[in-house]
């Protein structure tokens, strides 16, 4: 007798275990909503939300050795989130720094280096608003690709003089939307889970 872990081409296990993974995953996330009040762009290595409230101690220490001072902490008003590091590309993104300082120095598992560097981070969702951008009003400009510290992989311009997000590449550090010339930013950086 056939059943749907035949159609998936794995046994019984692969399929409850893939089955009650998924469930874990809705679970988690429908907390998430729940009990978070904000969404905050977290620094590079954080772990999903829940875990990282849970994990973080608030010593300080991601901020202190962060090198363009981007990390702030959460004020006392913010429930669950209150003196929880965070960083707004607005005022001073994150630097994508190659060894991750901010990391290095958590004393708990809220922040950790991946071990594939930055190519496993996502701090943040970055997306392009064309009708802001000056490129798609004829006027030339790469200042937001030059400035990029992951480079072509994560942002460049294309044919068209365009720029060109590559969703594989962009860790969503928020240099970019600081780096833009029109006002506000033709890109807008949302925090991972919004």
């Amino acid at each position: 007798m056939s059943g749907p872990w035949d159609r998936r081409g794995g046994d019984r296990r692969e399929f409850f275990r893939d089955l009650v993974g998924d469930w874990i995953d809705g679970v988690v996330r429908k907390t998430e909503d729940t009990v978070i009040q904000k969404r905050y762009h977290r620094p590079p290595g954080a772990l999903p939300e829940v875990g990282f409230l849970t994990a973080c101690t608030r010593c300080g220490q991601c901020g202190d050795v962060c090198p363009p001072h981007a990390i702030q902490f959460a004020a006392p008003g913010a429930g669950l989130a209150a003196g929880s590091p965070f960083f707004d590309p607005r005022l001073q993104p994150c630097i994508a720094c190659p060894d991750m300082p901010c990391a290095r120095a958590c004393p708990t598992d809220a922040l950790t280096v991946p071990a594939d560097g930055w190519a496993g981070v996502q701090i943040g969702i970055l997306e392009l608003l064309p009708e802001r951008c000056i490129t798609f009003q004829g006027s030339e400009c790469s200042v937001c690709a030059k400035a990029c510290p992951i480079g072509p992989t994560a942002l460049a311009i294309d044919e068209a003089g365009h720029p060109v997000i590559r969703a594989e590449g962009c860790v969503g550090c928020g240099v970019c939307v600081r780096a833009c010339v029109t006002v506000p930013s033709s890109f807008k950086l949302r925090p991972v889970g919004t």
